[in-house]
Order: C-alpha cells, then structure tokens, then sequence
C-alpha cells in the first residue's frame, strides 16, 4: 500500500497488494498544516514501522492480508449465523418469558435468591436454541421460495452452506433438549420435545404442514401460544419450591383453590390472561404471517389463507382479531381490578387498538402492496413473527 501526499494537502491510501476491502478503502483524509493533530500524524506516519508496518518507498501496507481475509470471512459467517436465527422472533420469546418470570416472581418475592439466576440464565438458552431449530429447519427446507421471497435470509443469499445450516440446526436442538432435561425436569422437557416435533412436521416432508392453512395456524398457535407461555410459568414456580396452580384447580376443585388463595385476587389470573393474549397473537401470525409470501407461494403452488382468500380479507381478519385482544385487555382490565393495574393496561391497549385501527385504514388506501403490508403487521405482530 503506498502513501501518496497530494498538494491538495490531503493524505491518499491507494491499495497496491491484496488486503481485506472492509478495514482499507480508498480515502481522501483531509490534512490542515496548522493543526498539531495533522502534523503528528504525518510525523507518525514515518515511524509505522515499529508497530507491524513496514516501508516501500515511502508506502504502508498491511502484516499480514491472509490475517484480514481469515477475520473477515469469520465476520461474515458470524452475521450469516445471527441472521440465521431470526433475531425478531428471539425478541419475541425473551418478551413473553420474561413477563411470565417476572408475574411468578412478583407473586413469591419471599422465595427470590440469587442461585435462580444461573437457571434463569440456562432457560433463557434454552429458548434460543429452540427457537433456532424451529426457524433454521423452515429455511433449510424453504431456500427455493426464500430465495423469491426473503433472498435476504443467509442460505437462499448464499451466506450460509446447506451443510453448516444442518449443524446449527442439530446443535440448537441437542444443546437445547440437555440443557432442559439437567435443570427443568421430565415434565418440561417433554413439552419442549413436542415443541421441537411440532416445528419439525411444519417444515420437514413428508409432512410439511405449512402446506395446509388450518394445520399451519394451529402449529403455531400451540407452540409459540400455549407452550412457550405455560412451559415457562410451569418451570418458574417449580424452580421456586411452588407447586402449579392450575394443577390445584385440577387436583382439588374450585373449593380448595378458594382456600388456597384466601380473598385476593387468583394468582393464575395474570398468567391466564398473558398465555390467552400471546396465543391470541400467534393465531393472528398464524393467518397473517404468509401476506408478503403470497408472489413465492403461488409460483411454488405453496396453499395458504392468503392465496385463497385474498390478501385483502386476511388483513381484515387479522386485524379484527387483533382489535379483539386490545378491547378483551381494556375490559378484562375493568372487571378485574384486583389482578390487574387499570391505570396501566387500559391506555396503553387503547392506543395500540387506535393505532391499529389507523394502520388498517392506511393499509385499506395503499391497495395492500407487499410494503404496506410489512409496515401494517411490524408494530404488532414483529416481536413474535416467524
């Protein structure tokens, strides 16, 4: 790499030898003469040598470019395995996990130690790898229509190797199930395991139930609703010494649940409402997730709610339902005052039921392009969309 000093009293990097194009590109570096900083940099500019450059003829280049292109082939792979893993549908299941944590929590503050934290943490991992497998294994079997669909996603850009995808995907799912099984209990990972089994007949054939619209939702539905919410409120609280509540109700009748938890308010109560509002969500996802898909699906003759009904009734469908779980949120809010905070939970479903209503007449006066679409289902639906 040469350095050519210009009379335009600016310092040019002009690439002569093979190196890494994303540490050195071709700059123009501004130099004032006055400036201290400028004259050091000059100065220091002579002396780069004894710092792992070396001189020709007056010029500077790298020690080693085998070294960037190793680092930035690493880089590479590093992002295409983040983006393997759908980062917004992680948000979304830390969110959900993390409301139910802090409701247990909130109702047994006398049991909270700091030893939890460490099974916290493994749950959280757990998640992720779960999350991973279900994911990776939809892509791995959907790169021909990703490719017309999401071409951003690693393995239909060509990131990502069919082959390094099946390790991740093998990975996530055995780190995931021993990770389950050494701190959570039979009980919790047998319903991780059929979380894992649902994900696999969406996508894997013969099965491959994303080809039918009822299975699809239903699929999704149970895992990303019922089982991630009741999973992990079951293994909060047997993680604290407490038996489920729910069993009680089974267990013992209404009348012993009376007795268990006195005049206050049911404490399966927030938790029945946080797993019927997240199932709620994912039935929507479930019916709406396929809008932007629907160029992809009908040249792959892929049979979902949008390609036979039309992009413009499932949006009102979605939205509707959606509109549903923000009005059930402000009336349950109001008939149930000692489970829930009124002055929290009734403005802030109002203006997401507003928003929502404003967004699905925008969506109505865009004619339902693919980018309007995208934009009318991100406010509400990205956190658990997969």
């Amino acid at each position: 790499m040469e350095l050519a000093f210009a009379t335009s009293s600016s310092i040019r990097a002009a690439a002569t030898t093979p190196h890494c194009n994303s540490l050195y590109l071709h700059r123009r570096i501004p130099i004032n003469p006055d400036c201290k900083s400028s004259a050091w940099l000059l100065k220091s500019s002579e002396n780069l040598s004894s710092i792992g450059f070396h001189s020709r003829t007056g010029g500077i280049k790298p020690v080693s470019s085998r070294h960037c292109r190793r680092f930035s082939t690493w880089a590479s792979f590093k992002d295409a395995c983040w983006r393997f893993l759908r980062p917004h549908t992680i948000r979304g299941t830390a969110l959900g996990s993390t409301a139910l944590v802090a409701r247990a929590l909130i109702e047994n503050p006398e049991l909270i130690k700091w030893s939890l934290l460490l099974k916290a943490f493994s749950g959280v991992l757990a998640l992720i790898c779960g999350n991973g497998y279900i994911v990776g294994i939809n892509q791995i079997y959907d790169i021909s229509i990703d490719k017309v669909n999401k071409p951003y996603l690693p393995i239909a850009a060509g990131d990502l190797s069919v082959q390094s995808a099946w390790f991740l995907v093998f990975f996530f799912s055995v780190a995931g199930i021993l990770i389950v099984g050494s701190n959570f209990g039979s009980f919790i990972t047998s319903l991780y395991c059929l979380g894992l089994v649902l994900g696999t007949i969406y996508s894997v054939p013969p099965f491959r139930m994303k080809r039918f619209p009822v299975a699809a939702f239903l699929i999704i539905a149970t895992v990303r609703g019922f089982l991630l919410n009741f999973g992990v409120y079951y293994a909060t609280r047997a993680a604290l010494g407490l038996q489920f509540v729910w069993r009680l109700l089974f267990e013992h009748g209404a009348a012993r649940l009376s007795e268990y938890t006195g005049n206050g308010p049911l404490p399966c109560a927030p938790v029945a409402f946080i797993t019927t509002f997240v199932t709620l969500f994912a039935l929507v996802i479930a019916i709406t997730k396929d809008l932007p898909d629907v160029e992809g699906d009908r040249r792959y003759q892929i049979s979902t709610l949008a390609t036979k009904l039309g992009v413009r009734n499932i949006a009102f469908l979605g939205s509707g339902l959606l509109l549903v779980n923000y009005i059930s949120s402000i009336v349950v809010a109001i008939y149930m005052p000692q489970a829930f905070r009124r002055g929290l939970m009734i403005p802030i479903h109002a203006i997401l039921a507003a928003g929502l209503i404003f967004q699905a007449r925008v969506l109505e006066q865009a004619n339902y392009t693919k980018g309007s679409n995208l934009g009318f289902l991100s406010v509400h639906l990205e956190p658990l969309l997969c």
